[in-house]
């Protein structure tokens, strides 16, 4: 199914995408003109995904867990993660998957502008592992980014075996390895992958 297009038959909420019918606006004037605000949920089997603001603690903390995992399995130098004040910027949004009041998985999506753009801070509780969490993240991210005109995901993640379940998801997916992008500078113990739309 066409993301762009998609209404209510995998979004929870009665509403279309940011950006379906006027993607020429800025983002939040296109949350405001679809009649979905800035949490809009989309129901996928069990639990819920919804844009996330960072306020709760059950977000913050489930950051911080990712955070300390990119450091005990990468060099300081070689951990591009963000913490709260980086996904907060303005060219940065973030999902939670709940069930209920728990907080299930995480991840975002960073404008980089020239229709294309980065995943980031892809994360599932560890009391949610093969739940499917993480992958209905992806889609329904992926889903954002079409709608938003973005022609390419790309991502930057680390090597070695804590990272083989998450390349495992995103190469069965369509990722394909390729070059560095952005800012990033290929080194020896990260790698990268990227997405056509």
């Amino acid at each position: 199914m066409n993301s762009a297009t998609r209404v209510d038959e995998d979004i929870g909420a009665n509403c279309i995408h940011a950006g379906d019918q006027r993607p020429d606006l800025p983002h939040s004037r296109r949350s405001a003109i679809t009649g979905c605000n800035t949490m809009s949920v989309l129901n996928h089997r069990s639990f819920t995904i919804r844009e996330d603001d960072l306020s709760s603690k059950a977000t913050r903390d489930l950051i911080r867990l990712h955070l300390d995992d990119m450091y005990a399995n990468s060099p300081p130098e070689s951990v591009f993660a963000l913490d709260v004040s980086g996904l907060k910027a303005p060219d940065v949004t973030v999902w939670t998957a709940w069930v209920g009041d728990q907080i299930a998985g995480i991840g975002a999506l960073r404008d980089l502008g020239s229709n294309s753009g980065e995943l980031k801070s892809m994360r599932t509780h560890p009391q949610f592992l093969r739940r499917g969490v993480a992958a209905a993240l992806l889609e329904h991210i992926i889903g954002v980014a079409r709608a938003r005109g973005m022609r390419r995901i790309s991502l930057e993640t680390g090597t070695g075996p804590a990272f083989e379940a998450a390349l495992s998801l995103y190469r069965r997916r369509g990722f394909v390895d390729g070059r560095a992008f952005a800012k990033y500078r290929p080194s020896a113990v990260n790698q990268f992958l990227h997405l056509s739309l």
